[in-house]
């Protein structure tokens, strides 16, 4: 049996962790096991879960102080058995990376899963300057798309593909739990429900999202938006005291992070997502699974759309994605054709993972 080290970073219950999650619940775990390298200032790290599943958690520094980061990691590294270094830290691998090396841990996987940063903040300019050693210390190359992949390592370099993949059936569209999921978080039932999920941070774009609901209870009343995520609590607070600011308490309803999305999914109408910036957005493939009409940024790759009904707006118009809302009809659902979601079906996919690292560490075996 092969252990991958996952280099995850913080943990928040975004995206990232949602796909890695997913599929470690779906590899053959009598051939492959995980374990998860952590940062200690983590928020939501699932243990009980990957410890019931056969793997650990593993704290290491947090990786802005990168001296102390890349110590420790080195040091754990090397006191393990691992054949096999996996990093889902997209620019900041170049750093998890060099430790693994260092600790001589022959195969090592850079994972991108985003297709670029956007702003001229100081984080994005670090960001844009690391893609320039993204290649130093990978052994092989993983992306979520194939934008995600040219984004940080290049054009010219061979990157495989591995999808944000998910259950299908667990996303299947149910009236009774639409139903249940409402009178849970007090929705009336013949209320249109605007439905976001994603953590609290500056690139899932919340104050975008906010103006453009605004702008659509001009359009129709019976509108109410849900916000679903944990991430940054500053994030979060910003976006409650902006919604108390413009007496629209009564119309946004915050949810923190929650292990069911699927049963939000069936609460909504219809999926937003105006981030500056996605690799492959997970939770654009379940919305879409679950049969929801879905809005996205004109940022997001187009590998997103499986369904083939995604409409993709520029984030400079909140009134444009008012109107586009305004036009979904209250209960509408698309068809979900399961062959158009066959590279996203997490049965294959984790089928196929099992076989990827097996055949890197053999290569890595062989070649030694």
């Amino acid at each position: 049996m092969i252990r991958v080290a996952q280099v995850m970073g913080k943990m928040f219950g975004g995206g990232v962790e949602s796909v890695v999650m997913n599929y470690y619940r779906h590899i053959d775990r009598s051939r492959v096991q995980f374990d998860l390298l952590v940062c200690s200032d983590s928020g939501l790290v699932p243990t009980e879960e990957v410890e019931s599943l056969g793997g650990s958690i593993i704290e290491v520094p947090p990786y802005e102080n990168v001296l102390a980061y890349q110590r420790e990691l080195k040091r754990v590294l090397s006191q393990g058995d691992w054949p096999i270094v996996h990093s889902h830290l997209s620019t900041l691998s170049v750093f998890s990376l060099r430790a693994a090396k260092a600790a001589g841990v022959p195969v090592r996987i850079a994972h991108s899963h985003m297709a670029w940063s956007s702003g001229i903040s100081v984080k994005s300019l670090i960001e844009r300057s690391l893609c320039h050693f993204s290649n130093l210390y990978p052994t092989a190359r993983l992306a979520c798309s194939r934008e995600a992949g040219e984004w940080l390592f290049g054009k010219r370099v061979p990157v495989d593909l591995m999808y944000n993949a998910i259950d299908l059936d667990r996303f299947a569209f149910s009236k009774s739990v639409r139903d249940a999921e409402r009178a849970r978080l007090g929705i009336a039932e013949d209320a249109f429900v605007v439905g976001h999920i994603g953590r609290f941070s500056y690139q899932k774009n919340h104050p975008f999202l906010l103006r453009a609901f605004e702008e659509l209870l001009a359009l129709r009343e019976d509108a109410v938006l849900v916000l679903a995520g944990g991430g940054s609590n500053d994030k979060r607070l910003d976006a409650e005291r902006w919604v108390s600011a413009h007496g629209l308490s009564d119309k946004v309803v915050f949810v923190d992070f929650t292990e069911f999305p699927e049963r939000l999914y069936c609460a909504f109408d219809v999926f937003a997502l105006p981030s500056f910036f996605e690799g492959l957005c997970v939770v654009g493939i379940e919305a879409q699974a679950a049969g929801l009409p879905c809005i996205l940024s004109d940022r997001t790759t187009r590998e997103a759309n499986v369904s083939g009904t995604v409409q993709y707006l520029p984030i400079d118009d909140p009134r444009l994605w008012a109107e586009a809302l305004a036009q979904i009809e209250r209960g509408s659902r698309i068809s979900v054709n399961r062959e158009q979601f066959s590279s996203y079906d997490i049965v294959q996919a984790g089928a196929w993972l099992t076989d990827y690292y097996e055949r890197l560490a053999e290569q890595s075996r062989t070649a030694n």
